[in-house]
């Protein structure tokens, strides 16, 4: 091992010199499957009547895939490869754009059918970028945060519009970060945007900055937002759900409750309610009219990491780091146990009456969830009851948290 004298050091001591690390991957000969564990998953679903489904998935293998979605199975379509370290996050907004967000600390644009090609890198966090939330009828804003404790609001259409080179601004594309020369492209840096009714600040002669809604002092690993992009929720290592006004960036409540990391979030599509997924293991329901927890949910027995809701928000299905998948009633607050599977549970999705389900594996799998009609769930969990009670054959339990299990 080289060593080399400390600088400025009089004493002639040495130190050992900190050796950088190269880590990488190599494509399997196969490159229609994920090599690593599989971090996200976003469903984009067909216009057209006689149209393809799409399941995108992201991976820690630094890839993106695009899967057509057909009745007895998936085909792998297209790979979406530009990110340099784990892919984290995805969302899918207007115009079949995905978003991607990644450990190699960028916010990436692509063309969601196109064979992989990528529109615009966008480059703000100086950190790990963990979670995205779009916006689903306000397809030009998303918002991004990381490990960083930076949460920036997008809007896409003005981050996407070509701006003119100067001497310090310079067009983002999708390099990672390394110019026609080998150098390394500047940052830009971070301003205060003072207008109270735009969500960025951009002239054709800058480049675009982002609203910056500043409070976290740690790590956010959870975002969410309603519908309309008038309101985001953001969780993560200070145990706290902060609430935001994507339009200015600035925080309107705090909520707490949990004692660990936030690690999922959701919000009804008015704004009203809240859903939060610990590393307590605790899943809480919040209403922001009110700025409390209004119902607790122990069904886990380790770490929440993924939450995904019907469509009316009556219930809700979660998986984690105890590789349990369950489906909770909200208003009852009986929970179903609906499988178990042999890794940790990162990613839900909801498709047609079916749920997809990654885990920190290379595979993602698909299971019933009744998502139109879930009580059909806990009906079904009744008739399993009578015909063991007549037949002695089956069984099942109550514990007391009110988890059933079958």
């Amino acid at each position: 091992m080289h060593r080399v004298a400390s600088a400025g050091n009089t004493s002639n001591s040495v130190r050992p010199r900190k050796e950088k690390r190269l880590t990488y991957v190599l494509n399997d000969a196969d490159d229609t499957k994920h090599c690593a564990g599989v971090n996200c998953l976003a469903v984009l679903k067909s216009s057209a009547a006689d149209g393809c489904d799409y399941l995108f998935t992201g991976s820690r293998d630094g890839t993106l895939k695009r899967w057509a979605l057909a009745e007895d199975g998936a085909t792998c379509s297209a790979t979406f490869e530009s990110h340099v370290d784990w892919v984290n996050d995805a969302v899918l907004t207007g115009s079949n754009r995905l978003v991607s967000c990644s450990s190699d600390t960028t916010v990436k644009v692509w063309d969601g059918l196109s064979e992989g090609s990528c529109i615009k890198t966008l480059r703000q966090h100086s950190d790990y970028v963990t979670s995205l939330a779009s916006a689903e009828k306000n397809s030009n804003v998303i918002a991004s945060a990381g490990l960083g404790g930076e949460v920036f609001i997008w809007d896409l259409e003005a981050a996407l519009a070509p701006t003119s080179k100067s001497g310090d601004a310079t067009e983002e594309d999708c390099s990672n970060g390394v110019n026609s020369s080998g150098s390394s492209l500047p940052m830009t840096s971070i301003r205060p945007i003072s207008s109270s009714n735009n969500i960025s600040l951009h002239t054709q002669s800058q480049a675009y900055i982002p609203v910056a809604a500043k409070g976290h002092k740690e790590s956010v690993y959870a975002l969410a937002m309603n519908e309309s992009g008038s309101l985001l929720v953001s969780g993560g290592t200070e145990k706290v759900v902060r609430v935001w006004d994507p339009r200015t960036g600035s925080k309107t409540m705090k909520l707490k409750g949990h004692t660990d990391n936030i690690r999922a979030l959701l919000i009804d599509s008015t704004g009203r309610f809240c859903i939060s997924g610990s590393s307590d293991s605790m899943i809480r329901l919040w209403d922001l009219g009110q700025q409390r927890c209004v119902h607790s949910y122990a069904v886990h027995m380790d770490s929440v990491w993924s939450l995904a809701s019907t469509p009316t928000f009556s219930h809700v299905y979660s998986g984690g780091r105890d590789l349990s998948l369950y489906l909770t009633d909200l208003a009852t607050r009986e929970s179903v146990l609906l499988c178990t599977k042999e890794h940790p549970i990162s990613q839900l999705a909801l498709h047609d009456d079916g749920i997809w389900v990654a885990t920190t594996d290379s595979s993602v799998h698909r299971w019933p969830a009744e998502v139109r009609n879930p009580q059909k769930v806990f009906q079904n969990l009744v008739l399993h009851y009578s015909w063991s009670s007549r037949n002695a054959k089956r069984w099942f339990f109550i514990d007391r948290h009110r988890r059933r299990s079958f």
